[in-house]
């Protein structure tokens, strides 16, 4: 048993584990790196019984830089707080882990100078590959950055940026949604979207659900955004009267949870004066009423399938780009009953 302090270990170097072993510099190094086996029996025996007795851990960023390795890889997120980056994050540091990476995230909260500020940090950490779910507004900095080391986008297409992208089918979102509710006997659709901010993704479902709308002549469909006057919008379109019974279609977790509150803010009745369906599956959406019907979104594959995708590139693939579009899953609860009730 040793007496060495937490801050003493700290202080150990590869030059202390040597001369405590009687050995040389570069035999320690063989010893923690690839080299082992170049390394007599006796030698690795008395460096590995020195680095348990002086409480030695190699600085592997330091021997990564040396190697040109440093098997990090960057995430850069627009917000941290969405349900959605956090389970794509997981998916990505599940699969980086397996892999022997290891995962630095940023989170820019949707600021261009954040964002910027990031991407320098992140080139300065010598991140081997880099996963993009932001606006990506610094496209000089991302094409720079892109030159150096792979890249993949999630969720979201960088205009001008040609990299493997990984996402949700959109379009087969949005006709799967209206099917449904068609199916199920609603015929005056609202989509509620957050705020048009440049989002790809965000803007693909829009176009989507206009173009289906419009290829149902059963339905009709009309837009909101959320924002201050959610409630006041929302009260006008139940107060219209339409081709028969009304939903909303709510383009994203955050829509739904603030179409939600609005709801309840008017008095509805959830969901008898009208039926709810959202993308996203999240953990709340069965404890609303009968408990919300959605279209959840393969997250874990998604950011598995990023990684996948940059770590092909890591190993040299050079093929032409990639876009992954997954499917979403229906999943149906009491919130679109409709004439079933």
């Amino acid at each position: 048993m040793n007496d060495f302090s937490a801050a003493q270990r700290s202080r150990v170097t590869m030059l202390d584990v040597a001369e405590h072993a009687k050995v040389s510099k570069a035999s320690v190094s063989r010893f923690i790196g690839e080299d082992r086996a170049l390394l007599s029996d006796a030698i690795a025996q008395r460096i590995e019984q020195s680095i348990a007795e002086l409480g030695y851990r190699p600085n592997q960023m330091a021997r990564g830089l040396k190697r040109g390795r440093t098997r990090l890889i960057g995430m850069l997120v627009a917000d941290i707080r969405n349900p959605y980056s956090i389970a794509v994050m997981h998916g990505v540091e599940t699969a980086c882990r397996q892999h022997g990476y290891s995962l630095v995230v940023c989170n820019t909260d949707r600021d261009d100078e954040q964002e910027r500020q990031h991407l320098a940090l992140l080139r300065s950490y010598n991140i081997e590959g880099l996963i993009v779910n932001t606006l990506g507004h610094h496209r000089d900095e991302l094409h720079e950055l892109h030159r150096e080391m792979p890249l993949v986008l999630v969720d979201r297409k960088v205009e001008h940026l040609e990299s493997d992208m990984v996402g949700l089918d959109n379009p087969a979102a949005v006709e799967m949604a209206l099917a449904h509710l068609e199916e199920r006997g609603y015929r005056d659709v609202l989509l509620v979207t957050e705020p048009f901010d440049g989002t790809s993704s965000r803007i693909e479902r829009v176009s989507s659900f206009k173009t289906k709308i419009a290829q149902r002549p059963a339905l009709r469909g009309t837009m909101i955004e959320t924002g201050s006057e959610l409630a006041a919008h929302l009260k006008s379109f139940l107060d219209t009267p339409g081709p028969g019974p009304k939903a909303l279609f709510c383009a994203n977790g955050i829509a739904a949870l603030s179409s939600t509150h609005a709801l309840r803010e008017l008095k509805c009745n959830l969901f008898e004066d009208v039926g709810l369906i959202a993308l996203d599956d999240l953990d709340w959406y069965p404890l609303v009423g009968s408990g919300i019907t959605a279209l959840a979104q393969p997250t874990t594959e998604i950011g598995a399938s990023a990684f996948e995708c940059l770590l092909k590139r890591l190993r040299g693939d050079d093929g032409a780009l990639r876009t992954l579009d997954f499917s979403p899953q229906l999943v149906m609860r009491g919130s679109t009953l409709g004439v079933f009730r």
